[in-house]
């Protein structure tokens, strides 16, 4: 199982530097659209599905998104959507525990799935003969799904030894996780996708079955299928064996601002770690109209001046220049259902602190905001994004992974083609305006590594009441 926490906004990956030189001039001003042959259906039970039809090879991708991640979570069940992700898999009365994945396996296919914070996803890549096996699977899932108190237990073990093995144990993710903590004082983003592990603890079976009630139902799912097959044969195929599943009244999401914040934060993590770290998130806007907004791009535009390459400015000066930063980074999350975050990072060389890094790092981004930035570096990022793009429509799991993510969300499929057309539009102007305007203190979360002896072990938590 996967949990899903990409910082970036529109494409997850920019092509390197030698890739470029071959495919700007074909594509920086000429990409085909995206959504061409996008097939869009509703099923009565409210229940979506998009087809993208890709006759390369005999292979179907098929995604089942439904609209709900930990943004979703009460207090005390923190990490409850990523444990469900795990208990789908524990079977139903047709398909028992662990039938689904040898299934899928034996028809020489794979699946997995993932949780972020807006979504939970399900995905199967296989043979396009074998799509109406996953989805009659998967519809069995979706309604008749058996949670035990026994596997319950089992599982959740299982949840909380990956938390220890990729947070607790891992310093940069616990910095991640304490910045979000103290950048966010009321939205549900300061809490892990995986949890807190109090909150793991005492999780129960009712909590995971609450769940599933509450949002595991086709009024609240996308069926996203890419490959060799035509929207008529899959609509035929949803309309079968999802189409008599009963909607369910879905609960009202009331509004979850963040206030402004209204001064600079600061935390200091205490773990063991060969070397510091330094995370420094400002608030700064997402996007919510593709065709209107301005601002999430050129701060798309801005990442990919600073990171992304090479020859980026954070590399270029404080890594291969003054030789400030064993490594040092930036990352904008400008796309979801909660509060946007532009992210610098940094690991100091050996004898610099991790003051004079903060220092650099304030200091690349002032300089553009006043200097602006060049015009080859505005082209460069442009043509990374575009290409991007490009090689993603090679990947008919990156394709349906786009549309699905952006429908479950409240964005359009639709708004790609505007997204790639909005961002060439940005200019050199744009991307100084918003370093001036969101890179100040005020609005400034910063979280520090302080290093540890690696010899010392974690001290364990004191006993727990458990519901279990």
């Amino acid at each position: 199982m996967i949990l899903d926490s990409s910082m970036r906004i529109f494409w997850p990956r920019r092509a390197s530097a030698p890739a470029l030189g071959m495919i700007v001039v074909l594509v920086l001003f000429a990409v085909p659209a995206a959504n061409a042959s996008v097939h869009e259906y509703r099923l009565e039970n409210g229940m979506r599905v998009l087809v993208k039809e890709d006759h390369r090879a005999p292979v179907v991708v098929s995604m089942v998104w439904y609209g709900a991640g930990s943004v979703d979570e009460f207090n005390g069940t923190t990490g409850v959507a990523h444990v469900l992700e795990h208990m789908m898999f524990k079977g139903t009365a047709k398909v028992p525990a662990g039938e689904f994945s040898r299934r899928v396996a034996r028809a020489g296919g794979r699946e997995n799935a993932f949780t972020s914070r807006d979504y939970t996803a399900y995905f199967q890549t296989l043979h396009r003969d074998k799509l109406a096996m996953v989805l009659e699977m998967e519809a069995d899932r979706m309604a008749n799904l058996i949670l035990t108190k026994e596997t319950f237990e089992k599982e959740i073990k299982v949840v909380m030894e990956e938390r220890r093995l990729r947070t607790d144990d891992q310093p940069h993710a616990l910095v991640y996780e304490t910045l979000m903590a103290v950048a966010l004082r009321t939205h549900p983003y300061r809490h892990p996708i995986i949890g807190w592990m109090n909150d793991l603890q005492n999780m129960a079976v009712t909590d995971v079955s609450d769940w599933y009630r509450r949002w595991y139902a086709p009024n609240n799912a996308v069926l996203v299928v890419v490959g060799d097959i035509s929207g008529e044969e899959v609509i035929g195929h949803a309309r079968k064996l999802f189409g008599t599943i009963e909607p369910r009244a879905l609960p009202v999401r009331k509004p979850q601002n963040e206030p402004d914040q209204m001064g600079e934060r600061r935390v200091v993590v205490k773990a063991p770690s060969k070397l510091p770290h330094i995370l420094m998130a400002y608030r700064v806007p997402k996007l919510l109209d593709p065709e209107l907004d301005s601002e999430p791009y050129a701060l798309d535009v801005l990442e990919g001046v600073l990171d992304g390459h090479d020859g980026a400015r954070l590399n270029a000066a404080l890594v291969r220049g003054t030789r400030m930063a064993s490594s040092a980074g930036a990352g904008y999350s400008g796309i979801g259902r909660g509060p946007g975050v532009f992210m610098l990072s940094g690991t100091p060389s050996e004898g610099r602190s991790i003051a004079d890094l903060e220092a650099a790092l304030k200091a690349e981004v002032q300089r553009i905001a006043t200097e602006g930035v060049r015009d080859d570096e505005l082209r460069r990022v442009k043509a990374q994004v575009v290409s991007a793009h490009v090689y993603a429509r090679d990947s008919m799991f990156a394709q349906a992974r786009h549309m699905g993510s952006l429908e479950s969300i409240g964005l359009s499929h639709r708004s790609i083609e505007t997204q790639l057309r909005r961002l060439r539009e940005v200019t050199a102007e744009q991307v100084q305006q918003v370093a001036r305007r969101y890179f100040v203190d005020d609005a400034l979360t910063v979280a520090v590594l302080e290093p540890q002896p690696l010899s010392v072990k974690r001290q364990p938590a004191a006993p727990e009441d458990s519901r279990h």
